[in-house]
């Protein structure tokens, strides 16, 4: 009978076992809600709730990761499918520190527990193999776009993944795409506000959407309702996005403030009032951000505004107008309808229908509803319009919000990039999102004017936005 030899590291796995007691807490789960004090299994260890917290899908929060949320309680016999004792913790902020026009080079905070190396993933395929947090992958063509995850790996096992990156390569006879018009994520003089030179370089992003444009008092405009139309912030900001390469659209309305669809109390001088932010700016684009009740709910404001941007679309042909309004997940409701209606029936000219897939209860999985929505909204414009499929997604956009929503609702840098990749395949003509101001980590942060609230790469949402271009 031949005696059976086990390895150093089973051997080592086995002692350890036998002296641990069994993982008696449930398995910790991604989407799960846990209250302060519950007990988990993770990784081989049992980890109790510091914080009640929400594992929203995509943000990192592993209880390895987050001591501010979990504490360790010690290792225990990891077994019912958690990964073996010792398995590292996954790395964290992988980011892009340099680009070439055949090369980038990735930089990632390191894993906890013992980590013999790491690995670079483009999908399933290890693109580096290294034992520092640093990694340059090459041999890569120019002007061409990739997404990155780093796993940790020792003689136990593998970790999870940490964050995904995406970047594009410098050179080549076809630039990487800027974006363009069609890709504007908003940015307000509020928030912390970026310089917006600084995300250009970053990203690659060129458009900005700027809000808002509010009444200044009866119809006429002004920023915010209070700075005034040039020679302020505003106009600062505007050339200094023109000066990086890009332009802006200016948004009118939003959801609070004295707006001027209500003050202007005719469709032409509602037009003059635009015509006035047209002229002053020479711009190729507007936004009609439209909502609340005392301009998408009232009848006599919508029509109001939808007969105003006819005028606007007679005086100026090229100008891309834009009505940006809210959303169910089947699609928009009884006042979109009516907007669309109205602009059906009258010749309004309006270029793009955009919804706000957000605050409107869109569950776990804010792909899913997104989706939803927008072929809701497709199948609004083609009965209305008499369009084709390929047609109306021409006139559609979608304008989401990062990280978490007022409803706790969470679009995952991993749920937007697969909103890009949907908006890119059907080849819709718009992508914005609520806002660059907030496209910046702070994990557990809740929803506020100047971060995510949740962990993520500065920028990583603009980042993604930039290479869509329609």
């Amino acid at each position: 009978m031949t005696a059976l030899v086990l390895s150093p590291a089973i051997q080592a796995q086995a002692a350890t076992s036998a002296a641990l007691a069994a993982c008696t807490a449930p398995a910790w789960a991604e989407g799960n809600t846990y209250t302060v004090g519950t007990q988990v299994t993770y990784q081989g260890h049992t980890y109790q709730a510091l914080q009640t917290h929400t594992a929203y899908p995509g943000t990192g929060w592993y209880p390895s990761t987050t001591p501010s949320l979990w504490k360790d309680l010690g290792a225990c016999d990891g077994g019912g499918g958690n990964p073996p004792p010792g398995v590292p913790g996954a790395p964290s902020n992988l980011r892009v520190t340099a680009t070439t026009n055949t090369s980038f080079t990735l930089a990632w905070n390191a894993s906890s527990g013992t980590v013999t190396g790491y690995r670079v993933y483009e999908g399933t395929t290890v693109r580096s193999t290294g034992t520092g947090t640093t990694a340059t992958v090459s041999g890569l063509a120019a002007g061409s776009t990739h997404t990155y995850t780093v796993k940790a790996y020792n003689t136990q096992g593998e970790s999870a993944a940490s964050n995904s990156v995406t970047a594009t390569t410098t050179g080549g006879t076809n630039p990487p795409p800027s974006g363009g018009f069609a890709a504007a994520p908003y940015l307000y003089q509020w928030g912390d506000p970026p310089n917006p030179q600084t995300v250009q370089s970053a990203t690659g992003i060129k458009w900005f959407t700027l809000a808002f444009v509010l009444s200044g008092g009866g119809c006429s405009p002004a920023w915010d309702g209070n700075r005034p139309l040039t020679g302020g912030v505003d106009s600062t900001v505007i050339s200094q996005v023109r000066a990086g390469g890009g332009d802006v659209i200016p948004s009118f309305g939003g959801w609070s403030g004295n707006k001027l669809g209500p003050n202007c109390s005719t469709p032409q001088a509602l037009a003059g009032a635009y015509q006035t932010v047209i002229n002053a700016y020479g711009l190729k684009a507007i936004d009609i951000d439209i909502e609340n009740t005392d301009e998408f709910e009232n009848d006599t404001v919508r029509n109001r505004i939808v007969d105003a941007l006819k005028i606007v679309k007679q005086n100026n042909p090229s100008l891309k107008v834009i009505v940006t309004f809210g959303t169910a997940t089947t699609g928009p409701g009884y006042y979109a309808q009516q907007l669309i209606s109205r602009a059906a029936s009258t010749g309004a000219n309006i270029d793009i229908f955009t919804i706000m897939p957000f605050d409107f209860g869109g569950g776990a999985n804010m792909y899913n509803s997104t989706v939803s929505a927008s072929e809701g909204l497709k199948a609004m414009l083609k009965s209305s319009f008499g369009w084709d499929d390929a047609t109306a997604y021409r006139h559609m956009g979608i304008s989401g919000m990062n990280g978490l929503s007022d409803q706790q609702e969470l679009t995952s840098v991993a749920y937007w990039q697969q909103i890009r990749d949907y908006a890119q395949n059907n080849h819709l003509a718009r992508l914005a999102f609520w806002s660059v101001n907030r496209d910046r980590p702070c994990a557990g942060g809740g929803v506020v004017s100047n971060c995510s609230g949740i962990s993520q790469n500065n920028w990583q949402f603009t980042q993604i936005t930039a290479t869509f271009t329609g």
